[in-house]
């Protein structure tokens, strides 16, 4: 840590009792917020598959998203540990955890991880290698460049891919490369804003982002462009993917959304940043994969294309007894 850095507060004791140290781990790495990835990671799976996937695949993307995701922020957490303690932002988190506790379930979680890869398919197996490097180097850019923003955005690129893969063995399709794409700008833009926070903490412990290098109107107007093309994105993949106007809808909503956020960003107080970072792009997310799996569901119910409910699932079992045989 550069001496530079004024020491606001010495860090406080972690929670007492083994239960509450838990809770507080879980906390601390934001284990709530794997509703970021899921959705765009599950909007895949449904349009890879048309459909719903048979249960074993859909069980084992999701414990291969939520492993990821918590072995990427136990390994943030451990890593930014003694900036973190006197960062005014972050200073908290020690009170929730402990630093060896966040090394400890990274490890687990990472294992969790390449044993759900290995219960998917051979692609997905090889390619678990490189969503490691992506997932936990993430946490090490801040040291050395300003864009660091830009290798998350492609850590939870890697989502949609990961999960489209998982469903049909290949990413021969444009499909999957076009929504991870979209997912790379949407979180390169919303962590631009969050960096907003931090600059001054930045500048002091020697910390690399875009706002601490080029200033908040740069990083602001970066993000708005980044989104852009997040929502341009997200539009040709319902065309190409043949989706209908159920998504059509949701992308409007979309817009609106990332609207909301830009003008609540603006603000200099702390709350509004926060309801842009995680209320809007929580809904950004929900929207997608709302949409995505209604324009399915519309698709089959007005027989303009096919969807395929597997039986094997409790949807599958739910459409069979409501609306009969889809096949």
């Amino acid at each position: 840590m550069p001496s530079s850095v004024a020491m606001t507060a010495p860090p406080g004791k972690p929670r007492d009792g083994f239960f509450r140290q838990v809770l507080g781990t879980l906390e601390l790495i934001k284990f709530s917020h794997s509703v970021f990835a899921l959705p765009f990671a599950l909007s895949a799976m449904l349009v890879a598959a048309r459909g719903v996937p048979d249960l074993s695949t859909l069980l084992w993307i999701l414990w291969c998203l939520v492993s990821a995701r918590t072995a990427a922020m136990a390994f943030n957490r451990w890593a930014d540990w003694d900036y973190d303690v006197f960062n005014p932002r972050t200073k908290r988190r020690s009170q929730l955890g402990t630093r060896r506790a966040t090394l400890a379930l990274c490890v687990i979680a990472l294992a969790a991880f390449v044993f759900g890869c290995s219960q998917l398919n051979f692609l997905c197996l090889v390619l678990c290698p490189v969503a490691c490097v992506l997932i936990l180097g993430y946490s090490l850019t801040k040291r050395f460049t300003a864009y660091s923003h830009a290798v998350l955005g492609l850590a939870l690129a890697a989502a949609p891919m990961g999960a489209w893969a998982a469903t049909t063995g290949s990413l021969i399709s444009l499909l999957p490369w076009m929504l991870a794409v979209a997912v790379w700008y949407w979180v390169f833009g919303f962590d631009l804003i969050y960096a907003t926070q931090d600059v001054e903490f930045d500048r002091q412990a020697d910390l690399h982002s875009f706002p601490a290098r080029y200033g908040v109107k740069a990083a602001l107007r970066l993000a708005r462009i980044l989104h852009t093309f997040t929502w341009l994105i997200l539009v040709a993949f319902g065309w190409i993917a043949g989706l209908g106007m159920p998504y059509y809808i949701a992308m409007v909503l979309i817009f609106f959304a990332l609207i909301v956020e830009h003008i609540l960003c603006r603000s200099t107080d702390l709350a509004k940043i926060n309801v842009a970072f995680f209320q809007m792009n929580a809904l950004v997310g929900l929207c997608l994969v709302v949409g995505v799996g209604t324009s399915l569901f519309y698709s089959f119910m007005s027989e303009q294309g096919t969807i395929n409910w597997n039986l094997d699932t409790p949807i599958g079992h739910w459409m069979q007894l409501h609306f009969g045989d889809p096949k």
